[in-house]
């Protein structure tokens, strides 16, 4: 009768402290005041993209230089792979069309527009990301998909299941979409978390889209069932994508090899492989690593 109260007393006084300091940190995080803002001019994005453009861009993280007056225009329905080692600059390439940073010179253009022009909200509904960590709510597999557009019909969201390639397995469980997934998706797998992700663009819908494989730790089904969700996806839309695996990107519009922030080859894979330069002794290495193997 004494202690069991005493002890939950003694509960309380520690978690006291934890839950006021984890409190005054979450009131630090709301009210933070973001680095990116609208311009006071900015304009909504109502237009459908047409060409993009990065005109002598410059980016740099701390005091090191990722990007260097890097130039490229993109056409619309275009898709261009970004290869090259890490460190390159990929990633920020991609990173900095929604405007997740802002470069430190030059400018992004789209349809000859300074993308800073543009309100934010407008411009990022033009934009679908696949990213290589996808992130998952604990709530149902159906829950997860409509967080794409949650005014979503339901023959919409199974228009999605079916061209991400999720059909045989939500077929598979005995809940189907309302299948609970787990705190941050703890129940899939690698590759079926990614495939939710790609269902969740195709509700969305955007024009432009920017696609991190990250097929590599993936088994060959399944990686093929997502280059065949990513093939679905890209049609009729401009398409950026990180490659790790370059026999993925044979297919593309135009392989762009980035090293040290500049692009240092442009062209079709046969092309670049005819070019005899890096991008094929990157190529060749891949297929080297695997006869060693």
């Amino acid at each position: 009768l004494l202690f069991k109260p005493l002890e939950s007393i003694n509960m309380v006084i520690e978690l006291f402290p934890k839950g006021i300091a984890g409190f005054k940190n979450f009131k630090e995080i709301v009210n933070m005041d973001p680095e990116i803002k609208d311009d006071e001019d900015a304009i909504e994005f109502i237009e459908e993209p047409d060409t993009i453009e990065y005109e002598n861009v410059s980016f740099k993280y701390s005091d090191k230089l990722i990007l260097n007056q890097l130039s490229i225009k993109i056409e619309q329905g275009e898709k261009v792979a970004l290869v090259g080692p890490s460190g390159g600059g990929k990633t920020t390439i991609c990173s900095l069309l929604p405007r997740f940073y802002d470069p430190l010179q030059g400018k992004i253009k789209i349809n000859d527009k300074d993308i800073k022009s543009y309100k934010l909200e407008s411009l990022r509904k033009q934009i679908g990301v696949v990213q290589q960590d996808v992130f998952l709510f604990g709530g149902t597999l159906r829950d997860n998909i409509i967080y794409g557009n949650l005014n979503a019909t339901e023959a919409e969201v199974h228009y999605a299941v079916d061209q991400a390639q999720l059909r045989t397995f939500v077929d598979e469980l005995p809940e189907g979409l309302d299948t609970v997934v787990g705190e941050r998706g703890t129940k899939l797998s690698g590759g079926q978390k990614q495939r939710i992700s790609i269902a969740r663009m195709f509700l969305k819908n955007p024009p432009i889209i920017i696609l991190d494989e990250a097929t590599s730790a993936l088994d060959v089904e399944t990686e093929n069932k997502i280059q065949s969700a990513f093939k679905n996806l890209s049609q009729g839309r401009t398409s950026l994508i990180i490659a790790h695996r370059l026999s993925t990107i044979r297919h593309v519009d135009r392989i762009v090899y980035v090293e040290q922030g500049q692009i240092q080859e442009m062209g079709s894979h046969d092309e670049l492989m005819n070019k005899g330069g890096k991008y094929k002794d990157l190529y060749m290495s891949q297929f080297e690593q695997i006869d060693e193997f």
